[in-house]
């Protein structure tokens, strides 16, 4: 089955470019123009990913994707024609998986794409296979459906978040440098630098923690890396 994309920009000719390049590819392509387009079609139906700019009417890319990650843990790509830090910074800290910077090549944007849509479902063949569940205190992981819940009330995290927490509590106790981290989470190819593992696990420990200044579960082992702590204190 073609995986289903939805682009949101309110500039016609890059949705234009960017669905025709999509269509050449084999996937589904839909398309939004403004940002309560964008949420109410998220909202409608299921796409295995997002091109969401930054700059739109009506919501702006960064209301969009907060608004998202009340119901939906979508892969979500920003497309931002600024060249600073801050609103790279900003899409990640509201749950953006990547970014592109405008303009872009299209063939850029079709690799990232490619490479989320990749990692997200090896996830998902894995968790079938393997139909795990992972309960430590009152912390509760349904690898198969992809669910997490908190004394029995269900955590909403991004795709991302959840490959992350995944990937360390299934190996409690192994000290993950960041740089480990991006390259097994976001791939070996990923241009971003480790202050995206910082800024996922900081949003992490928001959802996952009663206290995210004293964690329980995702520990820091000062000048290395990050860990999963089995046991509550």
């Amino acid at each position: 089955m073609a995986a289903k994309v939805l682009i949101v920009d309110d500039e016609r000719m890059i949705v234009k470019g960017l669905r025709f390049n999509l269509m050449q590819e084999g996937y589904e392509v839909d398309c939004a123009y403004d940002g309560e387009e964008a949420v109410g079609k998220i909202h409608e139906h299921r796409y295995d990913i997002v091109l969401l700019d930054v700059m739109l009417p009506k919501l702006s890319g960064f209301e969009v994707l907060q608004q998202v990650r009340e119901f939906s843990d979508v892969p979500i790509i920003m497309l931002t024609a600024r060249g600073d830090d801050m609103d790279k910074i900003l899409g990640l800290d509201y749950g953006a998986d990547d970014y592109v910077t405008k303009p872009f090549n299209p063939l850029e944007v079709k690799g990232r794409i490619k490479a989320i849509i990749r990692r997200t479902s090896r996830g998902r063949i894995a968790e079938e296979e393997s139909g795990n569940t992972i309960e430590i205190g009152d912390l509760r992981m349904d690898l198969e459906n992809r669910r997490v819940t908190l004394s029995g009330k269900e955590i909403n995290l991004t795709s991302k978040e959840f490959e992350l927490l995944e990937l360390l509590a299934t190996h409690p106790g192994k000290v993950y440098s960041r740089t480990m981290l991006l390259q097994m989470v976001w791939g070996k190819e990923y241009p971003g630098d480790v202050r995206t593992v910082d800024v996922h696990i900081r949003r992490l420990r928001e959802k996952i923690e009663h206290n995210a200044s004293e964690p329980r579960y995702v520990q820091t082992k000062w000048g290395v890396g990050y860990y999963f702590r089995a046991h509550e204190r």
